[in-house]
């Protein structure tokens, strides 16, 4: 059985914040099953954002480099696919070191 989106990403935030890293849900999707997008702003102007997908050989579920680079060009990624897809979540993250917490078990895989 799997997660609805909106509880995964309810321990989501609860996670970070419990880490102390800043985080906003600056786009909420489909509570039961939109996709997610995590965009990790650096707060240098830099910023990252990642999204979910599977893994061609095995078959894993592995988050994926959408947009890297100046803070405006991704966030003007995240705003056309936005505008494709109305159900997406999209979760920003303000952490100096990068830190989104994804590669942690339970929300790696």
């Amino acid at each position: 059985m799997r997660l609805t989106t909106d509880l995964w990403v309810s321990a989501y935030l609860t996670r970070l914040r419990l880490a102390d890293i800043p985080v906003y849900v600056t786009a909420r999707g489909d509570a039961t099953a939109g996709a997610v997008i995590v965009k990790c702003a650096t707060l240098d102007g830099q910023a990252h954002a990642v999204q979910r997908s599977y893994d061609l050989l095995t078959g894993a579920r592995v988050w994926v480099t959408l947009a890297q680079g100046p803070e405006t060009e991704v966030d003007a990624t995240l705003r056309r696919q936005r505008d494709r897809d109305p159900d997406l979540w999209v979760i920003e993250v303000e952490d100096r070191q990068g830190r989104t917490l994804l590669d942690q078990p339970g929300l790696a895989d």
